[in-house]
């Protein structure tokens, strides 16, 4: 059977393509989950549990960053805390649920390739054409967020919370999807985070953003970075330093690209007109 024309599709056809589109999305990250579910030892013991070791890679950096600022943050790094399993299923539930999460992770570019070929029957051939580089640049945003969010963030959130004490009778015993949840967050919420110049793109694109409301509320976007930064980090202040410094650079990476997209639009309506 031929596939329909865009226009000539009615709303419960967009809907059982997008379907397709969903399942085939679900099936790769099932397949990516499966191969991290088999890589058990090297998923927990190397990256899980990576940033819970003193001889973490990050922390020297950090060190040296933090003193680079005037402070002298992350240069004792000594963790004295326990990851334990308080439920029979514990365990077994948290290989599962992280097995998904490197499942998402690794499959996300072909995520996105589904998600543009649901949307690119519906954008005229020049903007086709221009925005094949959309799965290459998202992935590459979002792995790097991936991977700050991984030797940032977690480090970061271990070195504070890990060792931090109201009193000396208590000990730090943290329960293994407690610890899991603190790096799937910051990782996945930092890749998140790096796909702004992305949603930017797109909100240009549409009319809802322009450069100069970005530049108008660049002072409140920068309160609303170091809040962020203050939200997903340790109360330090190397800590949001480090953090919010991307943050700002990916907003005004996001202000030239909104300014691009709107000089184009510009130039369209004029060989048009």
């Amino acid at each position: 059977m031929a596939k329909k024309d865009v226009n000539e599709m009615s709303f419960l056809d967009h809907l059982e393509e997008l379907r397709w589109h969903l399942i085939r999305c679900v099936i790769a990250v099932m397949i990516a989950a499966t191969v991290a579910f088999l890589l058990k030892s090297f998923i927990f013991d190397t990256l899980i549990f990576g940033p819970s070791k003193s001889d973490f890679l990050t922390y020297d950096l950090l060190c040296k960053t933090s003193q680079l600022l005037g402070f002298d943050s992350f240069c004792n790094t000594n963790f004295n805390f326990e990851v334990q399993s308080r439920t029979m299923a514990g365990q077994f539930s948290a290989h599962i649920w992280t097995s998904i999460t490197f499942g998402f992770i690794i499959a996300f570019p072909y995520v996105i390739y589904e998600l543009w070929k649901f949307i690119s029957p519906a954008m005229h051939d020049n903007e086709r054409k221009h925005s094949k580089g959309f799965i290459i640049i998202s992935s590459l945003l979002f792995f790097i967020g991936v991977l700050f969010g991984y030797y940032i963030i977690c480090p970061l959130s271990i070195n504070f919370l890990g060792t931090y004490s109201v009193t000396d009778k208590v000990h730090n015993d943290f329960d293994l999807n407690s610890y899991i949840g603190l790096i799937r967050a910051s990782v996945l919420a930092s890749g998140l985070i790096f796909e702004l110049p992305i949603i930017i793109y797109f909100l240009t694109k549409v009319g809802i953003v322009t450069p100069e409301i970005l530049k108008t509320y660049r002072k409140y976007a920068l309160v609303v970075v170091l809040i962020l930064a203050a939200i997903i980090t340790p109360p330090d202040i190397a800590s949001q330093v480090i953090v919010a410094i991307p943050i700002l650079i990916l907003y005004q990476i996001s202000i030239y690209i909104s300014k691009v997209v709107v000089k184009n639009q510009r130039k369209k309506a004029k060989a048009n007109g």
